[in-house]
Formats: structure tokens, sequence, C-alpha cells
């Protein structure tokens, strides 16, 4: 049973072409996920790991109909990706980025609460749904 995401769940993924975030998204395709794409500011219309990769979260939700962020930034960015999540009409943000600044993430999290995104992190290991949808870095 899946309470947040499941073997449907449309993921993009925040700094999808980065060593984290192609790494990570590497084991979650192997796993199941249905990653549907990446942002990677001025990468748009290239492709990674054979997904589209998109200027903006707005672009990828657009194109991709993505209900799900999962957030690989370096953590100087992470409080505007979780922002710029919300804004893109994101339901769900999996922040894995660690080191983030406290009040960044204080005011992103609550501007994401009042956008009705819900968020989880910074710091967390991610969310999995067995044998359905694996998000982040635990192993499968």
């Amino acid at each position: 049973m899946s309470i947040l995401v499941n073997k449907d769940t449309k993921v993009i993924v925040q700094g999808f072409t980065g060593k984290e975030g192609t790494f990570h998204s590497e084991q979650c395709i192997a796993y199941g996920t249905q990653i549907v794409g990446g942002v990677t500011p001025n990468k748009g219309g290239q492709t990674h790991l054979g997904k589209p990769v998109f200027n903006t979260v707005k672009e990828a939700v657009e194109a991709t109909g993505a209900t799900v962020s999962m957030i690989f930034v370096p953590p100087a960015f992470v409080g505007d990706a979780v922002i710029e999540a919300a804004d893109a009409g994101i339901e769900l943000a999996v922040v894995i980025t660690e080191g983030a600044p406290v009040k960044d993430m204080m005011f992103a999290k609550m501007y994401a609460t009042k956008k009705g995104m819900k968020t989880i992190g910074p710091n967390c290991p991610g969310i999995i749904t067995a044998e359905e949808c694996k998000l982040g870095i635990m192993p499968g």
C-alpha cells in the first residue's frame, strides 16, 4: 500500500545531471521509479539517462505531468529549488541535499506549505514504496 508515491507516480529530478543526481536517478530508475525527466538550468533540450532535461521545473511539469520532485541541488540553492517546485505545482518534494541553510529551508518549507506542497527533508534518505517506487539514496 502506498501513501505518497507508487508505481504510477511521475517524478522529476532537480539537479538531474550532477554527480549525485545522476547516480541516484540511475538507482531509482533501476528500481522501477517512473522518472520522467530532470531539471538543470542551461541544459534544457538535452537528454540524460534517456530522459529529457528542462531548464525549469515549470517546463518539466508542463511537458511531463510530473507531480513529485526529487531534489539533489547544492545546499546554497536548495531553498530556491523547493520554492520553484512549489510554484510549478509539484505536490511532493523529497529533498535529499544535506547541509541546507536552516533559515532558507524554514522559509522554503513555510512557502511550500502555503502552496499546498508537502516537503520531506532536507538531509533525508528519501522514501520508498516496496517494489513500486524509490526516491532517494536508500538501497533497493
